[in-house]
């Protein structure tokens, strides 16, 4: 991901933050899915504000876990992985891509998710379904945003919407 990409989201969650300490509690996810053909290979980042994910996790998995100081790592890794998975699927070119956890990081109290899936043909058509964090926050909106070869468009999803399709 470039500075400019990175500097506008971090510019966006806090502005969100700012919105928040005036207003009623909101509760936001942004993924980036990026492709291009050298690499062959989707990237996908989805930044979840920590406590939301801990509680989503805990809710759909029964699976108590602290992503900031885990007390095992390899547990919470597996934790965040498979409600991932669960709640966020791709399909490229009508096949679905099976999404490898690289693993996250915490900044301040957003948790980056990373995950990976081969694609060796340029994308025409990737259709995502993102219901991350729907079950736990009734007012939950997933941003997405896409990059395909350096052309890049984005969407919100506001619950219950979960799925958009994006055409290169």
């Amino acid at each position: 991901m470039n500075i400019r990409k990175t500097a506008f989201c971090l510019t966006v969650l806090g502005l969100l933050l700012s919105i928040a300490a005036w207003a009623h509690p909101f509760y936001v996810s942004i993924t980036s899915i990026d492709y291009t053909v050298e690499k062959k290979q989707i990237e996908v980042s989805c930044r979840i504000f920590q406590d939301d994910l801990e509680k989503a996790i805990k809710n759909q998995l029964k699976v108590g876990v602290d992503v900031i100081k885990p007390k095992d790592r390899e547990a919470t890794n597996r934790a965040i992985a498979t409600y991932i998975k669960q709640n966020f699927r791709i399909t490229a070119n009508g096949k679905p891509k099976d999404l490898t956890f690289l693993g996250y990081e915490i900044d301040n109290d957003v948790a980056w998710c990373y995950f990976k899936a081969p694609q060796e043909e340029n994308i025409k058509e990737l259709k995502v379904i993102n219901q991350l964090l729907y079950q736990d926050f009734k007012t939950q909106a997933n941003i997405l945003h896409v990059t395909v070869n350096k052309k890049r468009k984005s969407t919100k999803l506001d619950n219950p919407k979960r799925s958009a399709e994006f055409v290169f």
